[in-house]
């Protein structure tokens, strides 16, 4: 159960059990998959003897509301199932990627901001383990807000995050970073400490429209600070097969972006607030719905890739 401090007083919500019936996944039509296109073949993921470096993927879109804490946590879980070894880092001062997992990161002594401003904080200490076999937690509160000031006046200020997470890279097979709804410092930062990007869309028209900007400041960062920089891919999230609206901006995303769209489409389920209540990822709470199968279906897309 996961418990919610107010100044006054405790909220607390007690999630309904889950159940493993659900929707069952859009294969489209005629064969196709649920962009409407064939869905490309995406070999089993293979056997690792060893674990590291880890490739670093930064999940960002400026919009707000469009997935990407649901999609880090669940991509994560799903990606150990494959027996990948996982940090998840919450980048984000509204810490909801640590809330989402049933951490009160409000109570924590040591965050994420403590590596990037503190010299002396060591990342091991502050990296926790998540009720996921396999996949541990670089936590965030409300500090992180405090930190994009005073990095401004920081020699080298967009590679903070590197430095912060280069101990750790050899120890883990992905990370993932959940990047807060902006296009400020502490994106910049993500965006130069990844090997790729990773852009939860909500089919939607103003979520479409939002991209040109954030593939425009992609662009930026791979020409002046982080060559190697690519889109992963675009995550088409929050979509009902049933409007015309959500086909339609389907049809758009994969007009403009083609290729780098992934196959794989979050449907819009209940399931998912349930998870944020229950502090668990999908594959867990309920390991046999459609979400669940969907976010596997990711994680092999994204180790394919």
């Amino acid at each position: 159960m996961s418990t919610f401090q107010t100044s006054e007083r405790e909220l607390s919500l007690s999630p309904r059990a889950a159940s493993d019936d659900d929707e069952a996944l859009d294969d489209g039509i005629n064969g196709s998959g649920p962009t409407g296109r064939p869905r490309r073949h995406i070999p089993e993921p293979p056997m690792l003897s060893s674990h590291g470096p880890a490739k670093v993927l930064a999940l960002c879109n400026q919009k707000g509301g469009v997935g990407k804490t649901t999609s880090t946590i669940n991509l994560g879980a799903a990606l150990t199932e494959f027996g990948r070894r996982v940090l998840i880092v919450d980048f984000d001062p509204q810490g909801a990627l640590s809330v989402g997992l049933g951490i009160p990161a409000h109570r924590l002594e040591q965050t994420i901001y403590n590596v990037l401003i503190e010299r002396s904080a060591d990342v091991h200490d502050v990296v926790i383990p998540t009720c996921v076999e396999g996949m541990d937690l670089l936590p965030s509160n409300i500090d992180l807000s405090a930190a994009e000031v005073q990095l401004v006046s920081e020699v080298g200020r967009e590679h903070t995050l590197v430095r912060a997470l280069r101990p750790v890279v050899p120890d883990y097979d992905y990370v993932l970073i959940d990047c807060q709804p902006s296009l400020g410092l502490l994106t910049v930062n993500a965006l130069a400490a990844a090997d790729g990007v990773l852009i939860p869309l909500e089919c939607e028209f103003f979520s479409l429209r939002g991209v040109a900007l954030l593939i425009d400041t992609i662009d930026k960062v791979r020409e002046r600070l982080n060559p190697k920089l690519d889109i992963t891919g675009i995550l088409a999230t929050m979509f009902d097969p049933r409007t015309v609206h959500n086909r339609e901006v389907m049809a758009r995303v994969l007009e403009a972006f083609g290729d780098i769209v992934f196959d794989t489409v979050i449907n819009r389920t209940v399931r998912f607030p349930e998870t944020t209540v229950a502090g668990e990822p999908i594959t867990r709470w309920a390991p046999r719905s459609a979400g669940a199968k969907a976010y596997r279906q990711l994680a092999r897309e994204v180790i394919a890739r």
